[in-house]
């Protein structure tokens, strides 16, 4: 779980990917240069990307660490098998 100001900077960032969205769907709207629509769509993509990052770090330093710090093993190997699963995503989808 994020702490209130990892939150905060999360639905910031998310906040201003939204907006470059928007700007997105204008740029379409108005038959923009195609070229330009690809760049803005590589800047949200990165963007999200960056989101992604923030949020997988904030999994790993609290709700995966606490699971290893427990001794519960079956608590840590349920979150070995959610990184897992994870990264095999990432791997598909990057």
């Amino acid at each position: 779980m994020m702490d209130s100001e990892q939150k905060k900077r999360v639905l910031d960032r998310l906040k201003r990917i939204e907006g470059q969205v928007s700007g997105l769907q204008r740029m379409v709207e108005e038959d923009r240069y195609c070229v330009d629509v690809l760049t803005q769509i590589a800047s949200v993509v990165s963007a999200l990307y960056g989101v992604e990052d923030r949020v997988m770090t904030q999994h790993l330093e609290t709700c995966v660490a606490d699971a290893m710090r427990s001794g519960d093993q079956r608590e840590q190997q349920k979150k070995i098998e959610e990184v897992r699963m994870i990264i095999s995503k990432f791997r598909r989808h990057g």
